[in-house]
Formats: structure tokens, sequence, C-alpha cells
């Protein structure tokens, strides 16, 4: 086993986190309103994309929602630029980043980013080492969700020995149907 199993913190865990970070501010946003901004309401899953993955059709109700001094905008641009920690190369200007993005959480008046805040500061030195070695345990998270689907579509196996013949036949890349000779 690596010694690095289980230290490199996968990019994907980290924005799964955003999900519901986005879907608590734009609901606290939605109750402390007088006014129900339909916009907020409706905006649910523009929050959820990257500025630069965003669709054409979103990209003016973003950039009206951004002008507004809205809790779930504010949640937004923290996020979009943490996305920019991955690109260091070096360690040190990797948690000089950090540091700087952490102040500005801790500062903000965001109950669920200092949340995010505290847990990514409790796992620093496993981000710090992605940007050290570049790898991550994505293959692996691959394969192992490929196996539990074989898992479940075969409703269970008779023994250990069927369902190891089951894993290396679909996961091995063996062809179904040999080129004859």
């Amino acid at each position: 086993m690596s010694p690095l199993a289980g230290k490199c913190r996968q990019r994907a865990k980290i924005s799964w986190t955003w999900r519901k970070i986005s879907h608590d501010c734009r609901l606290t946003t939605m109750k402390n309103r007088a006014s129900r901004d339909w916009r907020v309401l409706r905006s649910g899953l523009i929050w959820l994309y990257r500025e630069e993955n965003l669709p054409d059709k979103h990209r003016p109700t973003l950039e009206a929602l951004k002008a507004t001094n809205l809790k779930v905008a504010k949640a937004w641009a923290m996020k979009e630029s943490l996305s920019g920690l991955w690109n260091y190369l070096s360690v040190g200007w990797a948690k000089r980043f950090m540091k700087r993005w952490l102040t500005w959480v801790r500062k903000s008046d965001l109950p669920p980013m200092r949340k995010v805040g505290e847990m990514l500061s409790r796992h620093m030195d496993n981000i710090l080492t992605f940007c050290r070695h570049r790898i991550t345990n994505g293959a692996a998270e691959g394969l192992n969700s490929k196996i539990m689907a074989i898992k479940r579509r075969a409703c269970g196996y008779r023994n250990r020995e069927q369902f190891k013949t089951a894993i290396y036949f679909f996961c091995g890349g063996l062809d179904r149907y040999p080129k004859q000779a």
C-alpha cells in the first residue's frame, strides 16, 4: 500500500460540499428577505456551475445575481476563488493561498462557509500533499464504484469465487465476444 494512501484529499470530495453550502445559503437568503426574490429561488443550479462551465443562457442571470449583495453570491465567490488552489505546484505558495482564503472565510458572515473553512484547515496537510504529488484516489474510487454496481446488479452471489470472477470479467477489460481466429 502506498504511503500516500488516504493522504491526498480528492478535489471532488471537497467540491462536493459546495452543493450543500450553496443550498443552505440560498435557503437562508430566501428566509431572511422580506420580499421574496424569485430569481434567488430559481437560481439553485446556477450556483453549482464553475464560471467557465456556465451555459450561455444562464450567464445574464448569474451576472445580475452576482451584482446583488446576497449571501449565496458571496459563498459562490469564495468557492470560485478556492478553485485556484489546485493550480499551485509549490506547497509554500499553496499554503499561503489557503491561509489568505481561510482568513477571508473566517471573517465572513456565512456560518456554512466557516464550517467548510474549519474542515479544510483540519485537512490542510492532506490538501497540500495533493499540490506536492498531484495524485488522487479517483481511479480507486471509480473501480470501487464499478464493483459495487456489479454486486447490486446481481443481487448477491452464492460464493466469493463467483463474485471475484464477475469482477475480473467486468473490470478486467475482457471482450464478451472474442474475435474468431
